[in-house]
C-alpha cells in the first residue's frame, strides 16, 4: 500500500513539472524519469505512458505536429485541449479620450461599424469622436387601420436621414429630418384625403456608459426631443421627447441580443401629455461576414389607440467596410400597431 501511494506520488511530482516554467528539456527528463525508470505500470498505462513520452520526444514528426510547439506543455495543449491552459488575457482596449471633434479619431482606431437600424432597438454604440454617420430610410411604407373608425391611413416616407456626429469617445449628437412624406386617408367609402411635405425634426444625444470599444456588454442612454417642423398637418404640432436605455449583450460569435427601454412624453392635444412606455428586444444573427439578420418584438403602451405590438425582422449586407443595404418589414400583432411596414435603408460611416 504505501510502494503504490509512493509511485503515485511520484508520477503526479513529475506531470506537476509541464505546469511550471520549467525549460522544455527539464520537463521531458522528469516525465520520461518517472514513466520509464520509478514505475511498473499496467499495459494499459504502459501504451498510455508511452504515448506520452512520444508527444514529448522533440524528433516527433507526427504531422500533426509537424510545426512544433515550444514547449512541453504547448505539444500537450495541441493533443489533449482538455489539458490546455487558459487563454491569455486580451489586452485592453487602446485610450481614446483624449479624441473629440476637434481632435478625430484616427481611422486604425475606428470601432466596428453599429448602426441603431434597420430594427427598432437602439445600439448602447455611439459613433468615434470626430467622425460622421449617415443612416436612412430611402423608403418607407405603412399601412395603418383604424377598423373602429373604418379608416384607413397609407403613408409614404422618401428619404428620412440620421446625422450623427462623434463629439467625444463615447458621446454623439443625431439630427433626423423627415424629408419628404406622403400621407393618405380614407374614412368609409369616402375619398381619401392627401397631404405631403417636410415632417418633424428629432434630435438625440446618446451616452455610452461601457462597451464601447470591447467587452460582451454594453450599455448607452439617448435622451431626445420632437421639434414640430412638419407642413400641411403632417404632424400633430406639439413638442414630444423622451428617454432611451439601450443595452446589448453579445451571446456568441455569430448571436447578439439587445434590448431597449424607453420613457415617451406624448401630446394629447390641448397642451397634456401621457406617458408611455416602450420596450424592445432584437436577435441578431450574422449570417457571413456581409450578410446578417434579425427578429425583434417591438411593444409599445402609449400608443394613440393603445396598446401596440410588432414582429420586426429584416437583411443587412455590408457591402463596404463602412456602408450597409438594409430591408425590411414591421408586421403589427395589436389592433394598435400599423399593419404592415415595408422599408429600405442605408448607412455610410465617413
Amino acid at each position: 500500500m504505501y510502494m503504490s501511494l509512493k509511485r503515485s506520488a511520484a508520477l503526479l511530482l513529475s506531470i506537476a513539472g509541464l505546469f511550471v516554467h520549467a525549460p522544455d528539456s527539464q520537463a521531458q527528463f522528469l516525465i520520461k524519469k518517472t514513466l520509464n525508470n520509478q514505475l511498473d505500470l499496467s499495459n494499459n498505462h504502459l501504451s498510455s505512458s508511452s504515448a506520452l513520452s512520444s508527444l514529448l520526444d522533440p524528433g516527433n514528426t507526427t504531422p500533426g505536429l509537424a510545426q512544433k510547439p515550444k514547449t512541453a506543455i504547448d505539444r500537450l495543449n495541441l493533443t489533449s485541449p482538455r489539458y490546455a491552459q487558459s487563454a491569455e488575457p486580451t489586452s485592453p482596449p487602446p485610450d481614446k479620450s483624449q479624441y473629440n471633434l476637434f481632435n478625430p479619431t484616427p481611422r486604425k482606431l475606428w470601432r466596428d461599424f453599429s448602426t441603431d437600424r434597420p430594427d427598432k432597438t437602439e445600439t448602447p454604440f455611439t459613433v468615434d469622436a470626430g467622425r460622421f454617420t449617415m443612416e436612412a430610410d430611402l423608403f418607407v411604407y405603412t399601412k395603418d387601420i383604424d377598423r373602429p373608425n373604418d379608416t384607413t391611413t397609407e403613408s409614404y416616407n422618401y428619404f428620412v436621414p440620421n446625422f450623427k456626429v462623434g463629439l467625444t469617445n463615447n458621446v454623439d449628437l443625431q439630427v433626423i429630418p423627415q424629408v419628404y412624406n406622403v400621407v393618405s386617408t380614407r374614412t368609409g367609402n369616402q375619398p381619401a384625403q392627401r397631404v405631403s411635405g417636410f415632417g418633424d425634426t428629432t434630435v438625440r444625444v446618446k451616452v455610452n456608459f461601457w462597451g464601447n470599444d470591447g467587452g460582451n456588454t454594453a450599455l448607452g442612454m439617448m435622451p431626445f426631443v420632437k421639434i414640430p417642423t412638419s407642413q400641411n398637418g403632417i404632424g400633430n404640432g406639439s413638442v414630444e421627447g423622451g428617454i432611451i436605455i439601450p443595452f446589448a449583450v453579445k451571446l456568441s460569435e455569430t448571436w447578439d441580443v439587445g434590448m431597449q427601454t424607453e420613457l415617451d412624453l406624448n401630446a394629447n392635444g390641448g397642451g397634456s401629455y401621457n406617458v408611455g412606455f416602450v420596450n424592445t428586444i432584437s436577435f441578431g444573427h450574422e449570417l457571413s461576414d456581409k450578410w446578417s439578420t434579425y427578429f425583434e418584438l417591438y411593444t409599445n403602451t402609449g400608443a394613440e389607440r393603445g396598446f401596440a405590438a410588432t414582429f420586426d425582422t429584416g437583411l443587412k449586407y455590408l457591402s463596404a467596410e463602412n456602408v450597409q443595404l438594409d430591408a425590411g418589414v414591421n408586421i403589427g400583432l395589436t389592433e394598435a400597431a400599423e399593419a404592415i411596414q415595408p422599408f429600405l435603408g442605408l448607412s455610410v460611416r465617413f
